[in-house]
C-alpha cells in the first residue's frame, strides 16, 4: 500500500478515557465558535485526510504555501488549512493555551495554540488563487475571513453525524477496503459533478490499467449553479450499479469544500487521494478552475514542480462524443473534426460534453441524449424540481 504523505497517516482522534475527561473539563477551557466548513477541516485533520497536517496553519507554514507551495519542512502543501477568529476573540487568547472548538453547543475538538498572527487578505487571494477579482468564488471567500489566525495541533472530541454514512470512510477505512479487495493499483478520480458519459469513458480507460477505481465526490459548500450533493451520489450510485463490475469499483465521499483554486487544488486533490491510498490519480482539462481564471491544462502542468509528490497523474485531454466513430473520444484519437479547433465544425457529428449545455437542457426539463449522459442519470435529475446548489 502507498504510503500517506509525509509518511505516516495523522491520527488526532481522542480515544475514550481521554474524550471523557476533557468533556467534564471542557468549562475550564477558553471556548472559540467555528462553523461547519472548519468542522469538516477539523475532522479531515483529526482523520488523516490532510496528512500531513496536525493542526491548522502556523505562520511560517502559511507564508511557505503561499511562497512555495510546499509546507515549512519542504513537503508539497499547496492550499492554507486555517483557522481565522476575530480580534476580540484573539484578545482573549495566548500561544501556550488550550482552546475548546465548539460548533453550536457541540464540543469538537480542542486545539493547542502555537501561534497568533494576522494576515494580509488581499496577498492569500493573490497567491493562492492568483487573481483578487471577487468574481472568483475562492477570491470572494478569501476576504471574508476573519482578521486574525490561530496555529495549532488539533484533537478531536466529537464531530457531527454524517449526511451520508454509508459512503463516509475515513482514509484508514479506504486503505482496508482496498486491501481487502486485493487491490494495489488504485485511480482516484474527484469530481463535484453528476457522470456524464465523458467521465465514463476517462474512468473505464484509467481503470484498464490499475486494480480499481476510487470515485470521491467533494460533499460540501460549492458555488451556485454546481449539482447538489444528494443528486451527485444519487446519479453516480445508479451509474455504478448499471455499468461497472462492482469487484473494480468503489464510492467514497470527501467531506469539503470546491475551492476552485486551480492548479493549486489539484495537487491538493492528488495529496488528499495519496492519502485515502490512491496510487494515481486523473486529471482532466480544468480541474478546480472557475470560468476562465486558469489556462485549461494549467492543472496538469503544475505536476511538472512536484516529482517528489508520490502519486502517479494521469492526464487527460479534452473529450467529446463522435456520433461517426460512435464513442467517446478526443482530439488524438478522431480524425472527424480539425484538432486544432476545439468546436466542431459539424455539431450533427461531434456531442461536446459541456456543463453549461447539461445544465441549459435539464433546466428545461428535457432528457439529455444518451451521448451525453446515460438514460438512467438522467432519469434520476429529472426526478428533482431543482437539482442545483
Amino acid at each position: 500500500m502507498i504510503n500517506p504523505h509525509g509518511g505516516n497517516l495523522i491520527n488526532r482522534v481522542l480515544k475514550d478515557g481521554k474524550k471523557e475527561k476533557l468533556i467534564n473539563e471542557k468549562n475550564e477551557l477558553l471556548e472559540i465558535k467555528v462553523n461547519q466548513r472548519r468542522v469538516k477541516e477539523i475532522e479531515n485533520i483529526a482523520t488523516g485526510v490532510y496528512s500531513p497536517l496536525e493542526g491548522f496553519l502556523v505562520q511560517n507554514d502559511l507564508d511557505n504555501v503561499m511562497d512555495s507551495m510546499r509546507l515549512s519542512n519542504d513537503q508539497a502543501w499547496t492550499i492554507p488549512i486555517i483557522l481565522d477568529i476575530t480580534n476580540e476573540e484573539a484578545k482573549k487568547v495566548s500561544i501556550g493555551d488550550t482552546v475548546r472548538l465548539n460548533s453550536g453547543d457541540q464540543f469538537i475538538a480542542t486545539m493547542d495554540v502555537e501561534d497568533k498572527y494576522s494576515f494580509n487578505k488581499k496577498e492569500l487571494a493573490e497567491k493562492v488563487y492568483g487573481t483578487t477579482d471577487m468574481h472568483h468564488p475562492g477570491v470572494t471567500e478569501a476576504f471574508k475571513l476573519k482578521d486574525i489566525l490561530l496555529g495549532g495541533t488539533i484533537n478531536l472530541v466529537d464531530s457531527p453525524k454524517s449526511l451520508y454514512p454509508r459512503y463516509h470512510l475515513s482514509p484508514a477505512g479506504t486503505r482496508k477496503s482496498f486491501d481487502d479487495r486485493g487491490w494495489k493499483t488504485i485511480v482516484g478520480f474527484q469530481t463535484r459533478n453528476v457522470p456524464h458519459v465523458g467521465h465514463e469513458y476517462v474512468q473505464k480507460t484509467a481503470l484498464t490499467f490499475v486494480d480499481g477505481l476510487f470515485i470521491n465526490p467533494v460533499i460540501g459548500r460549492k458555488k451556485p449553479g454546481d449539482f447538489k450533493d444528494e443528486v451527485i451520489l444519487q446519479t453516480y450510485r445508479v451509474l455504478i450499479d448499471n455499468y461497472y463490475l462492482k469487484e473494480r469499483a468503489m464510492l467514497a465521499i470527501l467531506q469539503t469544500e470546491m475551492r476552485y483554486a486551480g492548479p493549486r487544488e489539484a495537487i491538493f486533490h492528488a495529496i488528499i487521494r495519496k492519502n485515502y491510498g490512491c496510487t494515481h490519480f486523473i486529471l482532466g482539462r480544468d480541474h478546480a478552475g472557475v470560468g476562465n481564471f486558469y489556462p485549461p491544462y494549467a492543472a496538469q502542468e503544475i505536476f511538472e514542480k512536484f516529482p517528489d509528490l508520490g502519486i502517479s497523474p494521469l492526464f487527460f485531454p479534452s473529450f467529446f462524443y463522435c456520433r461517426t466513430c460512435g464513442s467517446s473520444a478526443n482530439d488524438k484519437t478522431c480524425p472527424h473534426a480539425p484538432a486544432q479547433n476545439l468546436e466542431c465544425p459539424d455539431p450533427e457529428v461531434r456531442v461536446e460534453f459541456s456543463g453549461t449545455k447539461l445544465r441549459d437542457i435539464l433546466l428545461k426539463g428535457e432528457k439529455p441524449p444518451p451521448e451525453m449522459i446515460r438514460p438512467e442519470v438522467a432519469e434520476v435529475i429529472l426526478k428533482w424540481e431543482n437539482p442545483f446548489v
